[in-house]
């Protein structure tokens, strides 16, 4: 049994990622913890920084900086969580990949390497909204998908 779990950095996807690995040493299965990184992200942010402090200029440095920020972030997120599944004795790896997020997901998640995709009901800002990653993926989505809570 293969489980793919899809990681955002939210307290959410960490809860999924220790669902997918109680579910995994249960059924002697290996997680794959899986994260996009969208850089259109890190440029809307540079945007709001540079207009926040008054200094548009800076925009293209902003956004470097937070890009190098996000993947160090999800690096040392994904680094906890594979440490826990060995204390576990879960096998497990982890991609991170650059792109859409709905894309990138979709197609990893229907390559036909996966028994079951787990993700979190909410994404970082802890909110439900219409037209959130979740609603767009889970019914795309050709494996079983436990959304935890």
């Amino acid at each position: 049994m293969r489980i793919l779990v899809l990681i955002d950095g939210s307290k959410w996807s960490q809860k999924a990622a220790l669902h997918a690995i109680a579910v995994a040493k249960r059924r002697h299965g290996k997680v794959i913890l899986f994260s996009v990184l969208d850089r259109r992200e890190a440029k809307a942010m540079a945007f709001n920084l540079g207009l926040y402090s008054e200094n548009l200029s800076q925009v293209e440095k902003f956004e470097a900086e937070i890009w190098k920020d996000m993947k160090k972030s999800i690096k040392h997120l994904m680094t906890t969580l594979l440490e826990l599944c060995y204390e576990e004795g879960v096998n497990c790896s982890f991609r991170i990949v650059e792109g859409s997020a709905k894309e990138k997901i979709l197609e990893e998640a229907n390559s036909g390497q996966y028994s079951l995709v787990v993700m979190g009901a909410y994404g970082r800002s802890g909110k439900t909204r219409i037209g959130s990653l979740l609603e767009e993926v889970v019914g795309s989505i050709n494996p079983p998908v436990m959304v935890v809570r």
